[in-house]
């Protein structure tokens, strides 16, 4: 026997889940197959409100390269064994490397981490899924080629394929990542590699500069979603301003995010700030200041106003912190940072500049961000409460100021009913704002995990019925979150499952997809 998993995939016999896994070595090498129970550890933390059990994966395969990948498919597709890819399984807050269901082999592809190409005159990237924000950054650092990319939050350990791929988004001018995607390499479930955009060509040179191709643009169908593995993504990468101005801008009232918004919605509509503005509220920055939440608060419960305003005063953090940056030359960045002290005054905000910045962890990290600087700064979030449980609540709403009032009002009632705090930010898009909250507890406790899938299932259908979609989704509830899109659109998403994955084998259930 080969096998020592626990997760056998469902309607897979031990017998022939172990000759899968004797085919899969002789692909990849016996040191690149992971079955033992106490190796599979790492692929297990997640950080989600539920047993680990239902996440438990079977095995874990580690290819090199395409070829291996289209040989894993063949054997996944003669025993049926479903494999479930991911690039550095970091993203944390939404299910890390953990299957959406039980039994299945994680195909880890952190082997495959070569930066392929860098255009410094076309300013384009060609990387494959393994490759971290961080190796990206060294490469570009020594080589002293004076370009910059857009990164999440919690950067250093992901990587750009992955991020894109779930539609992350980030803090420059470049900061709706997929959008700054150019051509995709995908293997299919049945082994075929498909190359999207102008890389169907043969001879392509321009693969990473048009996005489109000829006919229907395929790109798209490839994220969030589970059609096929992407093996290589191309990126825009963005000239290095002669002038960057980060700012912060402080406000001292929840209520002020009605005026934060329709003030800075023109400028980000009309590109006067160019990249992508947050609005961080108070417990979001407090725990990356670093603030001890047990310092205000040690009683049951979520931590009340009053204390939230006293970690204000303390540590000097505004009820609302608007991060956000000019990048041009100077004399274009002294015409609008006239514009940026008029609205800061005309709302009531204290502007705080980079050099106002130094010594501020919370401020630095941010600055550090706008310019594309990996770092793991915005981790200190999971010091908050402690006990290892994050779930991201991730709706969308319009970039209206009585819109994120009203969201931000019914995220905190639903989150203190179940005796969570209110921890969240907006990102304001051109015309949209992503509304991320991390609903952060206690793992330790089965108590508080109850509580927390219970929060999150109300915070979900309650912000449903309202008409607020989740732009991301955590593992643990993509059925849910998929089925708040309706029967129409769920049923295309089948068929082209059927169409690509007639076995399903790639990710079932990966943002409710499966057969």
């Amino acid at each position: 026997m080969v096998s020592k998993s626990k997760a056998l995939p469902k309607g897979v016999s031990a017998a022939d889940f172990d000759k899968a896994v004797r085919e899969i070595r002789a692909i990849v090498g016996d040191e690149h197959v992971v079955v033992d129970e106490d190796k599979l550890a790492p692929y297990r933390k997640i950080m989600m409100p539920v047993p680990d059990e239902q996440h438990e994966l079977s095995a874990s395969v580690m290819p090199d390269g395409v070829e291996q990948i289209q040989r894993i498919m063949k054997v996944a597709n003669k025993y049926r064994i479903p494999v479930y890819p991911v690039s550095t399984g970091k993203n944390l807050g939404y299910g890390s490397a953990a299957p959406v269901q039980r039994g299945q082999i994680v195909m880890d592809l952190r082997r495959m981490n070569r930066i392929i190409e860098v255009d410094p005159e076309l300013c384009t990237a060609l990387v494959e899924p393994g490759v971290t924000y961080q190796q990206l950054y060294d490469y570009l650092q020594e080589h002293k080629l004076p370009l910059w990319f857009s990164c999440p939050a919690p950067s250093a350990i992901a990587g750009p394929v992955g991020n894109m791929v779930d539609r992350g988004v980030g803090y420059t001018p470049y900061g709706e990542h997929f959008l700054f995607s150019c051509g995709m390499e995908v293997v299919l479930a049945d082994g075929k590699v498909l190359r999207t955009g102008m890389g169907a060509m043969e001879n392509s040179n321009t693969w990473q500069v048009f996005k489109w191709g000829y006919g229907p643009t395929l790109d798209g169908i490839f994220t969030q979603s589970n059609f096929g593995v992407v093996t290589k993504m191309g990126m825009w990468l963005m000239p290095a301003p002669p002038d960057f101005r980060p700012f912060c801008i402080q406000y001292p009232n929840e209520t002020d995010i009605t005026k934060i918004v329709e003030a800075l919605r023109p400028l980000r509509i009309a590109m006067v700030i160019p990249n992508a503005v947050v609005i961080a509220h108070t417990l979001w920055e407090a725990p990356c200041t670093p603030v001890k939440r047990a310092d205000y608060h040690t009683g049951p419960g979520a931590i009340s106003d009053e204390a939230v305003k006293k970690i204000q005063a303390d540590h000097n953090i505004g009820a609302w912190n608007v991060y956000a940056g000019l990048y041009g030359t100077k004399e274009t960045n002294d015409a609008n940072w006239k514009i940026i002290e008029a609205v800061a005054a005309g709302t009531g905000g204290k502007i705080i500049t980079q050099e106002q910045s130094k010594g501020s962890k919370a401020l630095e990290y941010r600055f550090d961000l706008m310019k594309g600087k990996p770092n793991l700064g915005e981790f200190g979030l999971y010091n908050w409460r402690g006990g290892g449980g994050s779930i991201w609540f991730a709706p969308v709403s319009q970039a209206k100021g009585a819109e994120t009032l009203k969201q931000m009002q019914m995220a905190k009632t639903i989150l203190g009913k179940y005796g969570f705090d209110y921890v969240g930010e907006f990102i304001v898009g051109w015309r949209d704002m992503h509304h991320v909250i991390d609903l952060l507890y206690d793992r330790s406790k089965p108590e508080e995990m109850e509580k927390a899938y219970a929060c999150y299932d109300e915070l979900l259908h309650t912000f449903a019925k309202e008409g607020y979609g989740m732009y991301r989704a955590n593992t643990a509830f993509a059925e849910k979150v998929a089925a708040t899109y309706g029967p129409v659109k769920r049923d295309v998403e089948k068929r082209l499952k059927k169409a690509l994955d007639p076995n399903n084998i790639i990710a079932p259930g990966r943002c409710g997809i499966s057969l």
